[in-house]
């Protein structure tokens, strides 16, 4: 049995007051979910005073990019060492990332087998644009993204990468993909994609998030899908109550 796995990306949002607060309120409810995993992802400024905060409740700690080079001249970069001084995960190849900051599918790899290998966990996102679902393309666009995200990758190094399906159209917009919708992309594309390359055992063994409007009204129905491993939360991670929520969801699947 895959251990789910909920992950809340605050993306460009709260003051250190705020994320220190929130932090706080989060706490004493999930420090007893231990039946799932959990982590929270701030901005860059609050890593050093959550990973405090966080020390030894079981509760992990993630940032939201990283550059792949381990140093240099990188102006305004954060490279993987400094990541994994204060996190265990990283979020690479976010739709806004690459919409935004023109991540391609080449430095997205570079970026998980630099996280690999300063033993960070890498959530590797990967979605198709509302154009793509409605072409059909689907398929196609989830397959090309899984397999140049972690190409050159070993099963061992395979097996330590969590898989987020964010479709775009249903990130930050209030329109979730249906439970069947995304346990379709999990079954049928993202995981017989894991399975050619690294081997049914390790297909098996990696984790797949749903993102994208995920909140404490459908997260259990998501969960209830057998390839649907836990979610990497959006807007839904900033309020305490439905981040809490969310986990829960996730801690009754059967």
């Amino acid at each position: 049995m895959r251990k789910p796995f909920v992950a809340g990306n605050w993306k460009m949002n709260k003051t250190g007051e705020e994320a220190r607060l929130l932090v706080a309120e989060l706490l004493p409810e999930l420090q007893s979910i231990t039946a799932v995993e959990r982590a929270v992802c701030p901005p860059f400024p609050y890593l050093v005073s959550l990973s405090n905060m966080l020390a030894g409740t079981g509760i992990g700690l993630g940032a939201q990019n990283m550059h792949w080079e381990a140093s240099g001249a990188f102006t305004g970069e954060v490279a993987p060492k400094m990541v994994a001084e204060f996190c265990q995960y990283v979020i690479l190849g976010h739709s806004e990332r690459r919409a935004y900051f023109f991540e391609t599918d080449e430095t997205v790899n570079k970026k998980v087998k630099a996280a690999l290998a300063v033993g960070l966990t890498p959530i590797l996102c990967v979605g198709e644009t509302l154009a793509e679902n409605e072409a059909g393309r689907t398929a196609e666009v989830v397959t090309r993204q899984t397999r140049l995200g972690l190409e050159g990758l070993t099963p061992e190094q395979a097996a330590r990468v969590v898989i987020a399906y964010e479709p775009v159209w249903a990130i930050g917009t209030g329109r979730a993909a249906t439970s069947e919708q995304a346990q379709a992309v999990h079954a049928g594309v993202v995981r017989p994609v894991l399975r050619e390359l690294f081997g049914e055992p390790v297909a098996q063994a990696i984790r797949i998030q749903y993102g994208g409007s995920v909140n404490a009204k459908n997260a259990a129905e998501l969960f209830s899908m057998p390839d649907i491993d836990g979610a990497l939360v959006g807007g839904a991670s900033l309020k305490a109550p439905d981040f809490i929520a969310i986990v829960k969801a996730a801690a009754a699947r059967g």
